[in-house]
C-alpha cells in the first residue's frame, strides 16, 4: 500500500513554477530518497505534505484519503532550517514540542527520557539549549521529530553538521524506525547515506521528476557494461581484446585487479572467458554507476536539453 499519492501536482509562487504537474507514489514501511539540486522543488513538495502550503492544482492522499492538517498529528517533519528557543531548558522545550504533537506531560516526559538515554545525552536534560553543541541540539530535534511515534516521517539534511560518528548513529535510528514500520522521506544531497538506507528514489528537477523507483533498479537501468576482476599474474595489456577498454589497473604482490569497460555486444561471459584461460581468477563483479554519478549525469543532461 502506498502512504503517499501525489498526481499531477502544480504549485506556483508569483511567476515561478516551483512543482510543475508532479506525480509520486510512497509506499509504506520504506525509506524515500528525495533528490534532486538546490531549487528543485524539494522543499516545496515537503511543504505540501505537511499542510504548510496548498498545491494550486492536482492532489495529494494520504493512506488513501485526501490529505488534510488533521493528518499532520501522525507525520513528523524535521526541517532543514532547525532552531531551539536558545534560552529554555532541553528538557523543557522537549516536552512543550512533544505536547504539541499530542502526547501528555507524563507520556512525553516517560518517551523523551528513554530517547535521551539511548542517544547519550541524559545528561543535558537540563542544560540550556544554547549550552549544546550543534549536534548535540541536532539530536534533541530529531528526539521530538520521532517522539510521538508517527507513521509518516519527513528528514530533510539529517545528517548535515553531524561528525561520521553520529551521523552513523542516526542512521542506525532511521533504519530501526523502518523495521518498526515507519514510512521516512530522506531528502538529502549525501548520495552515499542514499546507497546505504533508501529503498526507493525520485530524482526531481525544475519541478518535475527525471528519475522515479527502486535503489537498485534505477543503478541497474544506467550500468555502463562495466566490470572489475581480480586475479593472479599480470596480464600483457597490449594484447587485451579491442571490445575491452581498460579503465583502471591495480597490482600488488603478483594480483592484479582490473577495471573494464565492455563494447556493445558483449558481456560479463566475454570477459571471463578471455581471462580464465590465462589466470586464476579471484573475483568478479560489475560496477554500477553511483547514485551520484547517476544525479550528476541526469540533472546535466537535462540542463543540456533545455
Amino acid at each position: 500500500m502506498n502512504i503517499i499519492e501525489v498526481e499531477n501536482v502544480t504549485k506556483r509562487f508569483g511567476k515561478h513554477k516551483a512543482l510543475d504537474c508532479l506525480s509520486l507514489s510512497i509506499a509504506q514501511g520504506r525509506i524515500f530518497g528525495l533528490l534532486g539540486p538546490n531549487g528543485a522543488g524539494k522543499t516545496t513538495l515537503i511543504r505540501l505534505l505537511t499542510c504548510i502550503n496548498t498545491a494550486d492544482s492536482g492532489s495529494i492522499c494520504f493512506l488513501g484519503h485526501p490529505l488534510t492538517s488533521a493528518d499532520v498529528s501522525n507525520i513528523g517533519y524535521l526541517p532543514e532550517e532547525r532552531g531551539l528557543y536558545k534560552k529554555m531548558k532541553v528538557s523543557e522545550q522537549a516536552i512543550y514540542m512533544a505536547r504539541l504533537r499530542g502526547m501528555s506531560k507524563k507520556d512525553a516526559t516517560e518517551s523523551l527520557q528513554q530517547w535521551f538515554h539511548k542517544l547519550g545525552i541524559e545528561s543535558w536534560w537540563d542544560r540550556r539549549v544554547e549550552e549544546l553543541s550543534k549536534g548535540m541540539q541536532q539530536k534533541v530535534q530529531f528526539i521530538v521529530t520521532v517522539v510521538h511515534r508517527p507513521d509518516f516521517l519527513i528528514f530533510d539534511e539529517p545528517f548535515s553538521g553531524f561528525d561520521p560518528i553520529n551521523a552513523e548513529q542516526l542512521k542506525s535510528e532511521i533504519l530501526e524506525l523502518k523495521e518498526k514500520g515507519a514510512t521516512i522521506i530522506l531528502s538529502t544531497h549525501n548520495m552515499a547515506s542514499v546507497e546505504e538506507i533508501c529503498d526507493d528514489i525520485a530524482l526531481i528537477n525544475k519541478g518535475q521528476v527525471l528519475i522515479n523507483g527502486a535503489v537498485n533498479e534505477v543503478r541497474r537501468t544506467f550500468r555502463e557494461n562495466r566490470f572489475h576482476i581480480t586475479f593472479s599474474g599480470q596480464p600483457d595489456i597490449n594484447e587485451l581484446p579491442e571490445w575491452m577498454q581498460l579503465l583502471a589497473q591495480n597490482t600488488d604482490n603478483q594480483t592484479t585487479t582490473l577495471q573494464l569497460q565492455l563494447a556493445e555486444g558483449h558481456q560479463a561471459n566475454d570477459l571471463l572467458q578471455h581471462f580464465i584461460t590465462h589466470h586464476p581468477i579471484l573475483s568478479f563483479g560489475e560496477m554500477l554507476p553511483s547514485m551520484n554519478d547517476i544525479f550528476i549525469r541526469t540533472i546535466q543532461e537535462q540542463n543540456e536539453n533545455h
